[in-house]
């Protein structure tokens, strides 16, 4: 438990100040490989038939058969490389642990990549911002007013604060990396495959299913601890109108999960959040989140930041003590 306690610490440590440096490899990224080819292997196979009904009757298994295979994959993996890092040295054993779980963690990258948006709204202008943004969200972003493109650059954060950051640093505090791997490895294929879609209905319904299952219970502790960050952050942050936004609108979202922390991030910096947006060409009529106390600024999206900062830390320390209350 030590060794791990010390990894669990040096590999958000090593987060913070590395996040993810273009050309490093990452093994997201080679999950993601994995997913693609069996995803594509397994989409040819089940179109052979005539039958639409068989059809979608084979491509639910696949899709079955794509989430044991990658699981069963990443956690084969996971343990060997840490078992036999361990068998050699205790060192090598807690740096090698300390890099994995650098890897399940993405604090440093969302804000980089967020601060993007920001950046490029404030120096090059609305075309940039929307380029800049379309590299980090599903939606279409061609017509994004200013506001909608800060806008959605705040929602990626605020959501993400829970897919990206606390969901697995609670699993890898429970786990380590192996099941640290596990949750990124579904998180993964639903962000791949889990569209309502006709290509992808079916094959990525038990992805998605899954991936609302293992996020159930991070999602709304990330809310929770989003409400508490606030009390330490200044006048800025509402705790108060953070609680009483997410208690209302925790479940404006299609997903069970994804309204929790964004409910919670709009009432903390009083602004409205999503509603109507176009995905593929197609306007879809999603319900508001908060209410517009004031209006939207580019500032916002660092708020946004930093807010998910003190909602990571806060949960570290939370985390890290409990550890050290199961060691003592």
């Amino acid at each position: 438990m030590i060794y791990h306690l010390t990894a669990f610490i040096a590999g958000f440590i090593l987060d913070l100040f590395l996040g993810d440096p273009m050309g490093w490899p990452h093994p997201i990224r080679w999950i993601g490989s994995m997913i693609g080819a069996l995803t594509d292997s397994f989409l040819k196979r089940a179109d052979r038939s005539l039958d639409i009904e068989a059809i979608s009757k084979r491509k639910r298994i696949m899709g079955m058969w794509l989430v044991v295979i990658v699981i069963s994959v990443t956690a084969a993996t996971s343990f060997l490389i840490l078992y036999f890092a361990y068998t050699v040295n205790s060192l090598l054993g807690v740096i090698i642990e300390a890099v994995m779980t650098y890897y399940c963690l993405a604090a440093k990258s969302l804000c980089v990549e967020s601060m993007k948006v920001s950046h490029a709204l404030r120096d090059d202008g609305l075309q940039a911002g929307r380029k800049a943004v379309s590299m980090i969200v599903g939606r279409d972003t061609a017509e994004l007013t200013e506001k909608g493109v800060i806008k959605a650059a705040v929602e990626t954060v605020a959501e993400n604060t829970s897919d990206g950051v606390i969901a697995p640093m609670i699993y890898l505090a429970i786990g380590g990396p192996v099941l640290g791997f596990v949750y990124k490895a579904i998180n993964t294929m639903d962000s791949m495959v889990g569209y309502k879609n006709d290509k992808y209905m079916d094959f990525g319904r038990v992805a998605a299913k899954l991936d609302d299952v293992v996020n159930y219970i991070p999602a709304r502790l990330s809310a929770i601890l989003m409400i508490i960050s606030c009390l330490f952050l200044g006048k800025k942050y509402s705790a108060i109108d953070a609680f009483k936004i997410f208690r209302r609108d925790r479940y404006n979202h299609a997903s069970p999960n994804s309204a929790q922390t964004e409910s919670a991030c709009s009432g903390a910096l009083g602004l409205r959040l999503a509603g109507p947006a176009s995905y593929f060409g197609k306007v879809i009529d999603k319900k508001y989140i908060g209410d517009s106390v004031r209006n939207i600024e580019l500032e916002d999206i660092k708020r946004a930041n930093v807010l998910m900062f003190a909602t990571a830390v806060l949960c570290e320390i939370i985390c890290a003590l409990i550890m050290v209350i199961i060691v003592l």
